[in-house]
């Protein structure tokens, strides 16, 4: 089993910057890769940005150039960093876990609400 706790929501004007953090706790050491999910009422919930044991990231178009994945293995902590934000990424913010056969673990999720 593998827990995953967020931090570093909450509200920014547009334009202003925001960090989120994911603590993994558990069997951390068969997590593959870990990644950023964020959904709005309504909406299915996309990949905002991913990335792997090897450090090989991956992002929505929408964030590329604005939002940076990083991963401190040492911590068992992943890190996303928002900067530009935009009204548009307003959204519930999910961290997500995939171990080596491919199972799947949720955060519980941090709002983050961009004012315009």
């Amino acid at each position: 089993q593998v827990q995953l706790v967020e931090s570093g929501g909450g509200l920014v004007q547009a334009g202003g910057s925001l960090r989120l953090s994911c603590a993994a706790s558990g069997s951390t050491r068969n997590i593959n890769a870990m990644g950023w999910f964020r959904q709005v009422p309504g909406k299915q919930r996309e990949l905002v940005a991913s990335i792997n044991s090897g450090g090989i990231t991956d992002y929505a178009d929408s964030v590329k150039g604005r939002f940076t994945i990083s991963r401190d293995n040492g911590k068992n902590t992943v890190y996303l960093q928002m900067n530009s934000l935009k009204p548009e990424d307003t959204a519930v913010y999910y961290c997500n876990a995939i171990n080596l056969w491919r199972r799947n673990y949720w955060g519980q999720g941090t709002q983050v609400t961009v004012s315009s």
